[in-house]
């Protein structure tokens, strides 16, 4: 006869809190019935993309762990919105609060609900996980309109609402924080400054050198850096927000603060409960609190003393406490967590563990810098094995380094093989050496045995299953060359899951393959490609993919099926989420005339165009358009497609050259005119937006574009490919100098021919750079190490003369129905289900 169940109430249910009721209902599926307080009004989500949601290249939903619907899955009674307030032990009652829906859930006094009844939970046993609230540094006026601190997703929503009326924004704080702070809010369209109030950014993770290097990238990417700089004073006028005074007597002009400093416990439960609290909720090496009913992990602990403020230590708190309060394990103890990271800063790789600085005599320092990259590797080694490193703009070993300073494992006698790999293509590290406790991925807090178990038990033979069955490589994937090596340690082998490859999954070939048997067939429709390459099964979610590699590949001999084609490219324009459409005509190079402007305002008026807006790429677009309003307003505006709705050649920036500005040595306006009259249209596997800059100050942003030309001294043009400025912020590669614009022409339609050849499909440039590696791109498009350029060039041209503007099926469209609206529903649930 089973024994009855206890009650468990676990009072928070952030990463620590879903995480040990996770490692709980792994060991003991029935054991409790489990009740959970969350202050916030959602499940469970993954704090540290918070920075994603922020930048808007994440939503909300993307970043849940646990949503609503898993609590109900595993029978868990959550109570969303209700902050637990104390425990009565006397009684073995939690009691709780709603809270408003608009209450900073981490805030001491955050509004509860009026006149709402307690919540009240009876338990045996309490696991309190409060975690941590923002710290704010003492200073004048924080707190109201403008102020903001960075925790919850409420308020990356509030933070970007204000940001839009704001120019300059101020965050406070130069560590991780408050780096993804400032990289949310970056793409507002505001101008940000870090201040930080010590010497260098990062102080826990970077040593001087490292913490420079990344000053200087971060302000390349324009971000302004003030270190040594402390606020004292938020000064406003009228309400509103004007600046900043600082303890040295300067001040800063900003609109809005955002304070990411830092993080304190949160123990008020425990303090009022009578626990024993210093820094953090005092515990033992098996969690419990002073009360042996009760325990407590993650942010909230204070463990012999210390308090952390990453998440691998939370994973190992959860799995100690688990183990003990479901006595799988009852003499499990926590010893403490070696501290080490690893992630992207502002687009940047960086690793960091343990020590930064040698502290003893016979500390052995390895350094490998390489600034123009903004590249830094240290190694410290004492007594032979590795107590601390760190990794900056290059962390390929990363994950074998973490494993050796986790374990304490002996290193190799060449240092270089520690920071580079072995010259042999020998692992550094043999996975048999490893315990099975080896915390293999620390993003999501997998061991060596579970991903052993994975694998012999599960049949979990490639990366990818067993990222499925446990999570491990879904993270930042630095674990992945370790779980390929346990995978070959204990099957054998790696299987290649040869889905992973394909094109798309409609047709079982990968891409290479795929174009080989399309020209050697000569298959020029999508029904064909079904009919001759996948048994006559048509895949509706594979028919946008293969679309675009046709039109790559056929240029004018394409035959296009319109129901291949997703809705913005079967009526040339982009749907919006009301059903109506941007319209977005061409302007070459960012340069109008008054004629031009007339017609499209004439246009605007006519078709009553709720919105007209610049773009980002120096253009205009008509928003709110009707879907049986295109022809028309195509005809009355005169001016070609700008294909600002699909996976193409956009559009060519340009800034004012050597026209009018004196700082100008190149004709950009001329090159970027040029760039886009010959590539407009160009198919490609993803959007493509190009930049001409006149000189090296970079005005039009051409570093960071798929494709920029610079121009330097002497009237050369630098060449760079592979750059991003969106939610991927990247400078892009110096592919060649060249000194004529015929010859950016020839080379950009290399690299985009050569791109859209063997890019895969959705994969932006800057990826495909980075995959295929920028000196094996050199020897391919310069120095035609494969004797493919002038075929390059010459498939390049055809697509270049297949080019028809798509708006001229304005006067005769291409089926009928093209532009009326009954097409209207299924569009907008495709554009659903395309993103």
């Amino acid at each position: 006869m089973n024994p009855p169940k206890k009650k468990l109430v676990v009072v928070g249910n952030g990463m620590a809190g879903a995480r040990v009721v996770e490692e709980i209902l792994k060991r003991a599926p029935g054991r409790f019935d489990i009740v959970m307080f969350g202050a916030e009004p959602y499940g469970n989500y993954n704090r540290t993309l918070l920075s994603n949601v922020l930048n808007g290249s994440q939503s909300a939903t993307d970043i849940f762990m646990n949503p609503l619907a898993w609590y109900r899955e595993k029978g868990i009674t959550l109570h969303a919105g209700v902050r637990a307030l104390k425990i009565d032990r006397a009684r073995k009652v939690v009691v709780g609060t709603p809270l408003k829906k608009d209450a900073l859930a981490y805030a001491i006094d955050a509004a509860a609900v009026p006149d709402a009844p307690p919540v009240e939970e009876t338990y045996d046993h309490v696991i309190i996980a409060t975690g941590s609230r923002p710290f704010v540094p003492p200073m004048e006026g924080f707190g109201g309109a403008g102020t903001f601190l960075f925790r919850t997703i409420d308020d990356c929503d509030q933070i970007a609402a204000y940001a839009k009326n704001c120019k300059n924004a101020a965050v406070i704080g130069g560590g991780l924080l408050g780096l993804e702070a400032a990289r949310g809010l970056m793409t507002h369209g505001v101008k940000v400054t870090i201040l930080e109030a010590a010497p260098q950014l990062m102080i826990a993770q970077l040593d001087p050198e490292s913490g420079q290097m990344l000053r200087g990238t971060i302000e390349a990417m324009g971000i302004a850096v003030k270190c040594e700089t402390i606020t004292t004073k938020i000064v406003r006028e009228d309400g509103r927000i004007t600046r900043l005074d600082f303890k040295d007597g300067t001040s800063l002009a900003t609109d809005m603060v955002v304070v990411s400093a830092g993080i304190r416990p949160i123990t008020e439960i425990a303090a009022a409960s009578g626990h024993t609290v210093n820094k953090g909720i005092v515990c033992d090496d098996q969690m419990h609190t002073s009360d042996r009913d009760i325990f407590a992990v993650g942010e909230c602990v204070e463990h012999r003393g210390r308090i952390y403020g990453l998440v691998d230590p939370i994973w190992d708190q959860a799995k100690t406490l688990a183990d003990v309060i479901t006595d799988f394990n009852p003499q499990a103890g926590y010893s403490g967590s070696l501290l080490g990271t690893k992630l992207k800063v502002m687009g940047v790789e960086l690793a960091s563990m343990g020590e930064t600085k040698p502290a003893l005599p016979d500390d052995e320092v390895v350094i490998y810098r390489e600034p123009s990259r903004g590249v830094y590797k240290k190694l410290i080694v004492r007594d032979n094995k590795l107590v601390g490193a760190i990794l900056l703009g290059e962390t390929d070993t990363a994950g074998v380094l973490m494993q050796m300073f986790m374990t304490g494992a002996a290193l190799s006698s060449r240092r270089a093989d520690l920071l580079f790999g072995s010259s042999t293509g020998a692992p550094v590290l043999s996975v048999f050496d490893l315990p099975d406790h080896a915390q293999i991925c620390n993003c999501n807090g997998v061991s060596k045995g579970e991903i052993k178990e994975a694998i012999t038990l599960g049949k979990c033979h490639s990366v990818s299953k067993i990222g499925g069955c446990t999570k491990a490589g879904l993270g930042c994937g630095s674990c992945k060359g370790l779980i390929a090596q346990l995978i070959e340690a204990y099957a054998g082998e790696v299987v290649d899951d040869a889905s992973e490859h394909y094109y798309v999954q409609g047709v079982a070939l990968e891409k290479s393959q795929l174009v080989a048997e399309i020209r050697a067939r000569g298959l020029k429709s999508v029904s064909a490609v079904f009919r001759e390459l996948a048994g006559g099964k048509e895949d509706p979610a594979s028919k946008v993919g293969l679309a675009s590699l046709l039109k790559t590949l056929w240029a004018g001999e394409y035959d296009d099926e319109r129901d291949a084609r997703f809705i913005n490219d079967r009526v040339h324009a982009n749907i919006q989420k009301d059903g109506t459409y941007s319209v977005v005509p061409r302007i070459y190079g960012g340069v109008t005339s008054a004629a031009e402007l007339r017609r499209i305002a004439d246009v605007a008026v006519k078709y009553n165009v709720p919105m007209v807006k610049f773009t980002g790429g120096q253009r205009i677009d008509l928003l709110g358009v009707k879907k049986e309003d295109l022809p028309g307003m195509w005809k009355d505006l005169g001016i070609p497609s700008g294909h600002a709705y699909t996976k193409s050649f956009r559009t060519c920036k340009s800034c004012v050259g050597t026209d009018f500005c004196r700082y100008g040595v190149g004709d950009s306006i001329a090159l970027a005119q040029k760039i886009e009259r010959r590539f407009q249209g160009i198919e490609s596997p993803h959007k493509m937006k190009l930049a001409t800059a006149g000189c090296p100050r970079n005005c039009s942003e051409a570093y960071v574009k798929d494709i920029g030309a610079v121009a330097i001294e002497g009237g050369a043009w630098e060449i760079y490919i592979g750059g991003a400025a969106g939610g991927s912020i990247r400078k892009g590669d110096l592919l060649v100098t060249v000194k004529t614009h015929d010859e950016v022409l020839q080379i950009t339609g290399r690299f985009m021919q050569y791109y859209r050849e063997h890019g895969k499909y959705l994969e932006r440039t800057y990826h495909f750079v980075e995959r295929v590696g920028i000196e094996v791109l050199k020897q391919i498009l310069i120095e035609d190490s494969e004797g493919i350029a002038a075929r390059l060039d010459a498939d390049i041209q055809k697509a270049v003369d297949a080019y028809v503007d798509p708006w001229k099926e304005a006067e005769l469209p291409a089926y009928p129905g093209q532009f009326s609206a009954p097409e209207l529903a299924h569009a907008l649930a495709t554009a659903e289900n395309n993103g």
